[in-house]
């Protein structure tokens, strides 16, 4: 490990981490990125994002695409289908996270990266020039000096609570991950079935050799292990998929979703991806906000390293006119979807334009801004003072 104070360290190899590391290194900075478990890792993620994030990196990511999805279909309890095409070339991918992670760090790698694999964060604290942090090893601890931070560490770790970023009581729903290998119904087509789990829905999203199912619960008590029952959904879930009730290997996890406007930067320090608190509160998209706070820390880090010193509010600022005043809306409608979810799906779902409005918002062409106060009226919203 380097003795010489590096630009930035990055604490998180995933998705966020990696792309914050990849422009940072672009934009001729030094960076370490310090990833506490083994590498590469299998993430519980449904893996669909936006084609437009293609617009935020200098590389084809291409490689790391398994699917491209140009309709989805929606159903309750598994019936009354309703269909809707995605706008655009190539709107939704799916991609594997393992793939997408690993790719985007050998790209910040080739531009003078540094990784350090097996190193957990013991302490940080402040200093003269920036931070001091103490990391884990099974050597013995090591000490590494950065000008900045990004805290990349996903939805279960607490150093951004510890420096004060972010939402200081986390929004967690609770969430299974699936991995179905075996034939898919239709490459093209990404799933998303209500009614049979309360207070959420499941996704299924066709990849390379099967399906990367998701579950989530997102009213109620996420740390009640009763929230949701994962069998008795899946019972019923995967035979209609062609599988046996049964399959797959299954990994619960807490999702971290966006519950309201907070700070994402401190002094020399910024939070990004599910660190940050931005998973879509209504559709539990998580990638495409990762991405995107990968890249805007990035870009905020460079200035603000290079003396402008309101640059890191900025990151905030942009993060919440970019995503947060969005999801602000997608909070809204989820709060009355899930409270009352057939008739969210009758009023809402089954209405001739929305399932090409949600698949707009898939596709990144429009936020949930666009569509919400009709839909608040539409489903209640003055009952429950969300005008």
């Amino acid at each position: 490990m380097s003795a010489s104070r590096l630009d930035v360290a990055v604490v998180g190899a995933g998705a966020a981490g990696s792309s914050a590391a990849y422009h940072l290194a672009l934009l001729g900075h030094s960076v370490a990125v310090i990833e506490p478990g083994p590498w590469p890792q299998a993430k519980p993620c449904g893996g669909g994002m936006a084609a437009s994030v293609q617009s935020w990196f200098p590389c084809d990511l291409a490689p790391v695409v398994d699917r491209v999805i140009d309709q989805v279909r929606f159903t309750w309890c598994l019936d009354d289908p309703v269909l809707a095409a995605l706008p655009g070339e190539s709107p939704f991918w799916i991609v594997r996270r393992k793939k997408l992670d690993v790719f985007l760090l050998e790209q910040a790698q080739s531009h003078g990266a540094e990784c350090l694999f097996g190193f957990g964060v013991k302490a940080i604290e402040r200093d003269s020039n920036g931070w001091r942090l103490q990391l884990r090893a099974s050597g013995g601890d090591q000490y590494l000096c950065c000008r900045a931070l990004v805290l990349a560490h996903g939805s279960k770790g607490d150093l951004t609570r510890e420096l004060g970023l972010g939402d200081p009581k986390p929004k967690l729903a609770s969430a299974l991950a699936v991995e179905l290998e075996g034939p898919v119904l239709d490459e093209s087509t990404a799933r998303f079935e209500f009614g049979l789990v309360k207070h959420g829905f499941c996704w299924c999203f066709p990849r390379e050799g099967g399906y990367s199912i998701g579950v989530g619960t997102f009213l109620g008590d996420s740390s009640k292990s009763d929230v949701t029952n994962y069998d008795q959904v899946l019972n019923k879930l995967l035979p209609a998929l062609g599988f046996e009730a049964n399959a797959g290997v299954r990994r619960p996890w807490p999702l971290r979703v966006w519950n309201g406007h907070h700070p994402l930067h401190g002094h020399g320090v910024v939070a990004v991806g599910d660190a940050a608190s931005l998973a879509d509160p209504f559709l539990a998209e998580g990638l495409r906000p990762a991405l995107l706070s990968g890249v805007r820390s990035a870009e905020a880090l460079h200035r603000w390293l290079g003396g402008d010193l309101a640059a890191l509010a900025n990151y905030t600022a942009t993060m919440r006119a970019e995503w947060g005043d969005s999801m602000q809306w997608g909070r809204r409608i989820g709060q009355v979807f899930y409270r009352f979810p057939k008739v969210g799906y009758q009023l809402g779902i089954k209405r001739p334009t929305a399932p090409q409005r949600i698949a707009q918002i898939l596709s990144g062409e429009m936020g949930y801004g666009d569509i919400a106060q009709r839909v608040i009226r539409r489903l209640g919203g003055s009952m429950l003072g969300l005008k």
